[in-house]
């Protein structure tokens, strides 16, 4: 493998071959699969390449993974601690991180942020 095998062209190296290929052309589940083994802000980082890393970067399945095995149970309290219930400014009011349809990368950005409860005198980081 190497450079040649990235775009296949007739043996004289004009003609008609594949054409150009790019990082964007890759499946979007074989990024999903090397996502998989980064960090969150790695995965953060990789998304700002193209299009096709940043869907990748958005899939349930990748931020599921990183999820603590009760995350519904931590993001139901983080919702209760929350005066609106929202995920993001986008969600407002909404109730999506309370839902069991919400995002998982809306749901593990929010148990990152810090969550006061017992009256706003005790915080959770």
């Amino acid at each position: 493998m190497g450079a040649g095998a990235s775009s296949v062209v007739a043996p004289d190296g004009y003609g008609r071959g594949w054409g150009q290929t790019s990082l964007g052309d890759m499946p979007e589940s074989c990024i999903a699969a090397v996502l998989l083994y980064l960090g969150p802000a790695e995965i953060c980082q990789v998304a700002c390449l193209n299009r096709t890393f940043r869907d990748a970067a958005s899939a349930d399945c990748i931020w599921a993974a990183k999820l603590p095995s009760n995350y519904r149970y931590l993001a139901a309290l983080a919702a209760a601690a929350d005066d609106d219930c929202a995920c993001d400014d986008a969600a407002e009011g909404s109730g999506r991180c309370c839902s069991s349809a919400a995002i998982k990368k809306e749901v593990y950005a929010r148990l990152c942020r810090p969550t006061r409860f017992d009256g706003g005198t005790k915080l959770l980081e």
